[in-house]
């Protein structure tokens, strides 16, 4: 393992950002504790010191599993760099000669070993915390069913994608990885209607939207001038009490999507202002802008890995001592990765900026109070934290925390 001088700067790469992790968890729950023993004055009058005390050890909760998590996919990254990567090359050739056959059945042999070291975290959140405080209603064969169903789905869209990358890495001469950027971004256009028309509802039921919320929605439609395809309610309650509200889609193909847990805690001005939310993301170009930003890193991306995969130095350098093409493109994609956080932070921030605008747009179509109120609201009924530290928030949040969004309403009032 000595002459593997790229998997110990990973592993070391690994363990530096699961350390700054781990430092930002300690900070948070400082200031989750700091905060445990009283409600901030703007939410004095909605949120009881019995739901505050809930959020507050829902918070830590997490924030331990969170710790747990970190260290076992620091585990588990050290054990694929040093070991697992050429294990799985050398199992399947032991199964498959050369050839795109034997490079799916390493990026198969991957991916199970992900799932598999995942899971035993999958089923200690929806059993273990969220059953804890309230949250969960999924059962054992439910959880066994999705996680089926996410098996196949994967090995039905994926593995022909990927049959597709290596073939081109084969016979094309050039920057092959052009191609498949192109299919990429094809995907990602097509992605939200394939998703809510094929996908979606193999895990959750679609029905019209109740006239008692429709109408006051359609309303507001006519009001800001936006034309959708359908008005959904999709029926969130078989697997969580958490509520949320999404746009999908582009043109008049969008369509707007309310759980039913969301419809059934909240009052109709608080739906609408929620809506209105939504709306104010595509009044103001994010999911536009989300999407030219993507399409830019995905360009990056394919090109790092479309360099850096057919490099004959690149699996050497990690030890690999029975090398493939499949080896070559996740080896690429964990070199071209390290530069995520980094990318993820930017991210976060001007996701952060957007939710501001969204929530103004909804003060002016809606007014201050509903916003305001369906704020409060999700936030307690969420166990959210209402004062997160910082920095915490600042790397990790893509929404900014509740008690500034409410301060931003009111001061624009």
């Amino acid at each position: 393992m000595i002459a593997a001088p790229l998997a110990w700067f990973c592993l070391g790469c690994s363990a530096l950002m699961a350390g700054a992790s781990l430092w930002l968890d300690r900070r948070q729950a400082r200031a989750v504790r700091a905060g445990r023993g009283h409600v901030p004055a703007a939410f004095a009058e909605t949120v009881s010191p019995e739901q505050h005390e809930k959020a507050t050890s829902y918070a830590l909760a997490r924030l331990r599993l969170g710790g747990v998590e970190r260290v076992a996919g620091l585990l588990a990254t050290g054990f694929a760099l040093l070991i697992g990567f050429d294990l799985a090359s050398f199992l399947a050739g032991l199964v498959l000669p050369p050839g795109i056959g034997r490079s799916l059945l390493v990026f198969a042999i991957l991916f199970l070993a992900q799932t598999a070291i995942g899971l035993p975290f999958l089923v200690w959140r929806t059993f273990g915390l969220e059953q804890r405080f309230g949250f969960n209603r999924t059962g054992p064969a439910r959880l066994a069913r999705d996680v089926l169903l996410r098996l196949l789905l994967t090995a039905a869209i994926g593995g022909p994608l990927l049959a597709g990358l290596l073939l081109l890495m084969r016979h094309m001469r050039g920057p092959w990885w052009v191609l498949a950027w192109i299919a990429l971004v094809a995907i990602t256009l097509a992605g939200p209607a394939v998703y809510l028309r094929l996908v979606a509802p193999l895990f959750n039921r679609f029905r019209p939207l109740r006239a008692s919320v429709a109408d006051p929605v359609r309303a507001l439609l006519d009001r800001t001038g936006f034309r959708v395809g359908a008005l959904l309610e999709m029926d969130a309650s078989r697997r969580s009490s958490r509520g949320n509200a999404f746009v999908t889609g582009w043109g008049r193909a969008k369509r707007i999507v309310l759980f039913d847990t969301l419809i059934e805690a909240h009052p109709p001005a608080e739906l609408e202002a929620v809506v209105a939310h939504e709306l104010g993301h595509v009044h103001h170009r994010h999911v536009l802008f989300g999407l030219f930003r993507g399409v830019l890193v995905l360009f990056g991306l394919c090109a790092a890995v479309g360099w850096l995969s057919v490099r004959p130095w690149l699996q050497p350098a990690f030890g690999i001592d029975h090398p493939d093409p499949a080896l070559g493109l996740v080896l690429a994609m964990l070199l071209a990765g390290l530069v995520s956080p980094m990318l993820g932070v930017a991210g976060n921030a001007l996701s952060r900026r957007h939710e501001f605008q969204a929530d103004a747009f909804a003060r002016r179509m809606v007014g201050a109070r509903p916003m305001i109120d369906a704020l409060v609201r999700l936030a307690r009924d969420n166990a959210a934290t209402i004062v997160p530290d910082r920095l915490y928030s600042l790397v990790h949040h893509t929404h900014p925390p509740v008690l500034l969004r409410v301060a931003a309403l009111q001061r624009a009032v």
